[in-house]
């Protein structure tokens, strides 16, 4: 048999008492999970707390749970989808919100912050957990910590990371810290560099300081070799290669004459 333990309290009821992993809670009635259940359980039964011993987030299904919720010390339940029952009305206190499109950010942080004062325990659920509860929790932690939404999301995103906001719910979210900042900041996007501070790719070598710079195209430069030719001359001013040697050759010894086949003979001395 397994050695019992004691000094680790009941996952659900929280008493100290002595039990096996595996056997049935003596005090809460519930089945104590054993190690390797833990970590599903934990995940899929237990909310996820988003601000420690106060502000709760989950599903349909973690409402459902009222042991839990009572383990877990939460006496609030904000339910943000107007289609979900309200289970345990003699347990909690319950707010629901009216409209299944609009969130009313407004109504939900009056009751979030009477819970504050209060110092009770409140779960913000909706049907899974990933969308219109987030919403909620997002917008409170603008208006109570005066974070901006990208702040506020990323907090909310590393202690849900199941959740997955809508883009009309995004939209709302924008227009909300709007109203609260008067500017909207929205998502962080990647910086654009300025071009002075783009690296330049020289491989090692030194820059010269002489360097010449890029021809600028469009711009008046030398004159080309056939601008600087007169338009007046004549195509029988150009003597070509072949025939500029000839020509030369002809006025320095007259003996000589140029025959049709291409060769050279000396003239007929007759």
């Amino acid at each position: 048999m397994r050695k019992r333990e004691r000094e680790n309290p009941c996952d659900v009821c929280g008493h100290y008492h002595k039990y096996e992993e595996g056997e049935v809670c003596g005090v809460c009635g519930h089945r104590v999970p054993a190690a390797s259940e833990r970590a599903i359980h934990q995940s899929s039964a237990f909310p996820s707390e988003i601000l420690k011993d106060f502000l709760y987030l989950g599903s349909y299904d973690n409402a459902s749970r009222g042991e839990i919720l009572k383990a877990i010390g939460v006496t609030h339940i904000l339910n943000t989808v107007p289609a979900c029952q309200n289970l345990y009305k003699n347990s909690f206190t319950y707010y629901c919100l009216q409209d299944d499109k609009i969130l009313q950010f407004d109504e939900a942080m009056q009751f979030l912050e009477q819970c504050d004062k209060e110092k009770a325990r409140v779960l913000v659920h909706c049907m899974l957990g990933k969308n219109r509860s987030p919403a909620i929790v997002i917008g409170y932690l603008m208006k109570s910590k005066g974070w901006r939404l990208a702040q506020s999301s990323q907090w909310v995103k590393d202690r849900r990371p199941v959740m997955e906001l809508s883009s009309a719910v995004c939209q709302q979210l924008l227009e909300y810290e709007q109203k609260l900042f008067g500017t909207n900041e929205g998502m962080p996007v990647q910086p654009i560099f300025p071009p002075e501070s783009v690296p330049s790719f020289g491989f090692g070598f030194p820059t010269s300081a002489n360097v010449s710079p890029a021809p600028m195209f469009n711009q008046p430069t030398t004159a080309s070799i056939f601008e600087r030719t007169s338009l007046n001359t004549s195509g029988s001013d150009f003597v070509f290669g072949a025939e500029r040697n000839l020509e030369q050759r002809m006025m320095e010894n007259p003996a000589f004459v140029f025959q049709p086949n291409g060769s050279e003979a000396p003239m007929d001395s007759s």
